[in-house]
């Protein structure tokens, strides 16, 4: 499995944990993240629009994502 690097704000209840207990906090994260940060998940999050038409489709979503940037005219808008 993969580890990516996110930028990632950990909250704790507890003041007193050492920095090896912090990192395991951190590490029981990467398994969540990896099942829920997947291209699926990406396209169902994301609809692509061009000045013509909004479409949901993925395989334009993924198609558009390989590129650098955005050809133009077409926008990544997530849902949420």
């Amino acid at each position: 499995m993969r580890n990516p690097n996110h930028n990632l704000l950990v909250l704790l209840k507890e003041k007193s944990l050492d920095k090896q207990a912090i990192e395991t906090h951190v590490q029981s994260l990467h398994p969540i993240l990896a099942s829920v940060d997947t291209i699926v998940h990406f396209c169902t999050a994301h609809e692509l629009v061009n000045r013509n038409r909004i479409t949901n489709d993925p395989k334009k979503i993924i198609r558009e994502t390989e590129y650098v940037r955005l050809r133009p005219f077409r926008f990544l808008i997530n849902k949420n």
